[in-house]
């Protein structure tokens, strides 16, 4: 079993769901603490990234983001609490929602604007 398949498998534990469940959607409920997806995007789009999440958003292909690039929009304190709240090291929860904020925004905006988000 890989990291990937180890986090999957703790997220899905911390929600109460099932170790299937897909990634994007038990990201969005993990980050319900900190704003969730809206709360990510807007400060996505205020530190320069609104490329990248009208990419989510849109029909078109999702751009990719790196950890670094969320690690400078969200600031040191609140990924340091995001990465505690998932239970990894700094760079694993980065990896993490870099590899899975994008789907998990572009699979809750299918109109192009977030729906069903807390």
């Amino acid at each position: 079993m890989g990291l990937l398949d180890d986090i999957t498998g703790a997220a899905s534990k911390l929600l109460g769901g099932t170790p299937g469940a897909e990634s994007p959607t038990l990201v969005s409920g993990l980050l319900a603490k900190f704003g969730g997806l809206q709360g990510i995007v807007t400060q996505l789009q205020a530190s320069g990234f609104g490329d990248h999440v009208n990419s989510w958003l849109s029909n078109s292909q999702n751009l990719p983001i790196s950890a670094d690039q969320l690690r400078s929009a969200l600031g040191n304190e609140q990924v340091q609490q995001i990465a505690q709240h998932f239970g990894l090291p700094v760079n694993e929860a980065l990896t993490l929602l870099a590899q899975h904020v994008p789907a998990a925004v572009d699979q809750a905006s299918p109109a192009g604007e977030l729906t069903g988000e807390a």
